[in-house]
């Protein structure tokens, strides 16, 4: 846990991915105490975080569905209003640069968004668990959660 808390200070500026919100929303077992560093040290004013709007959509999908309409909204309010953080709309600059990284890493479009909204907020490292968006290294820090977990003692 100490690499990881290292990397992240080490940035100041941190994108998030749509899993480190749902991890720490589900209080994930295995996922969630780096989701509970990440989301506590934002809002400590540790280091800043940045996401874009897919998370908005992608968190509140699962409430919508269930019929839970005011726990999606409380997520969206939570969302918005989180100290330290900031909801990045996709707007054509972030397209654009989106367009550029489906182009040249080949990567889904909402990751490329993602990331494309948090490069252009300034982020310096990228927190997710896609494996995948390793190949986006060259342009920014991406810490996989998986290469973070504390594994069990044989």
């Amino acid at each position: 846990m100490d690499e990881f808390s290292k990397r992240l200070s080490k940035a100041k500026v941190i994108g998030l991915d749509t899993s480190v919100f749902i991890y720490f929303l589900e209080n994930n077992p295995k996922y969630g105490p780096l989701a509970r560093i990440t989301i506590n040290g934002i809002e400590n004013g540790k280091w800043e975080g940045v996401t874009s709007t897919i998370t908005l959509m992608e968190i509140i999908v699962r409430p919508w569905q269930t019929g839970h309409e005011s726990i999606a909204r409380e997520y969206e309010a939570v969302l918005v209003h989180f100290p330290n953080l900031s909801v990045v709309d996709v707007d054509r600059d972030v397209a654009r640069v989106a367009a550029q990284l489906r182009a040249k890493y080949n990567i889904a479009p909402p990751d490329a968004l993602q990331v494309a909204a948090s490069l252009n907020y300034g982020a310096k490292a990228f927190l997710t668990n896609d494996r995948r968006l390793s190949r986006l290294q060259d342009l920014i820090d991406v810490l996989v959660m998986d290469d973070f977990v504390e594994k069990p003692s044989p």
